[in-house]
């Protein structure tokens, strides 16, 4: 299986998706990451010598998973899903023929989030089904789909703190958190950890369920067995 990854900057990633990519990494998966735009704009100092750091820590998080790196190089913070950025992504999946992309949420935070995800999912077409990821903090996303990611929380951690120059705690942090809380809304059992997903069916495309790895195993749910007299 192929499977393309996209995201806006360099560890967005590593942030929404990067357990599930090393799910599919353990099923034997061809994994490609692509990076829209060159994360100049991630924080203070020279752009420049700030997108060169930015592409060598995002070279360094794929390369955990044997996943092939794409730099698309458009500027940061200024993303738009005009006919250039279409042309890309058109360009990408044709060359790669993946099974799956995965993208942001067409209402994520960030600008550069919401256009890559427009230009994602026009320039898909019938080629390729595209689900979209979990949103910052979950706000204004509801999922469709689970992805189990216990078994993957070091590697993920690790893939965000490859990111030493957007001071990575806060977002190690911060995924756990949501990912805990994933894990709880589709009853996994406790301490177990998923990234959530939306998939809106759009023709030819209408179930992608045997494309995902597993979910979380569902818990019964039981009632108290204390007595009361």
């Amino acid at each position: 299986m192929k499977i393309l990854a996209l995201g806006a900057h360099p560890d967005d990633i590593e942030i929404f998706m990067f357990g599930t990519m090393a799910a599919y990494a353990a099923q034997g998966a061809e994994l490609t990451f692509a990076m829209a735009t060159d994360g100049a704009k991630g924080g203070k100092g020279d752009p420049g010598a700030l997108a060169r750091a930015r592409r060598h820590e995002a070279a360094q998080a794929a390369a955990l998973l044997g996943a092939a790196p794409r730099f698309l190089d458009f500027p940061d913070g200024a993303l738009v899903a005009d006919a250039t950025l279409i042309a890309a992504l058109k360009a990408l999946i044709g060359e790669i023929g993946p099974d799956l992309a995965i993208t942001h949420a067409p209402n994520d935070y960030h600008g550069d989030h919401r256009a890559l995800s427009d230009g994602v999912r026009i320039a898909a077409s019938f080629d390729v089904p595209v689900l979209h990821a979990d949103t910052l903090g979950g706000t204004g996303f509801s999922p469709t789909h689970y992805v189990d990611i216990s078994a993957h929380a070091e590697v993920k951690a690790k893939a965000i703190r490859m990111h030493q120059s957007q001071d990575p705690e806060r977002f190690v942090d911060a995924a756990r958190t949501q990912n805990l809380f994933r894990s709880g809304q589709c009853n996994g059992a406790q301490g177990s950890l998923a990234e959530a997903f939306r998939f809106e069916p759009v023709f030819p495309f209408a179930d992608i369920r045997a494309l995902l790895p597993p979910a979380p195993s569902i818990r019964p749910v039981t009632v108290s067995t204390k007595r009361v007299d």
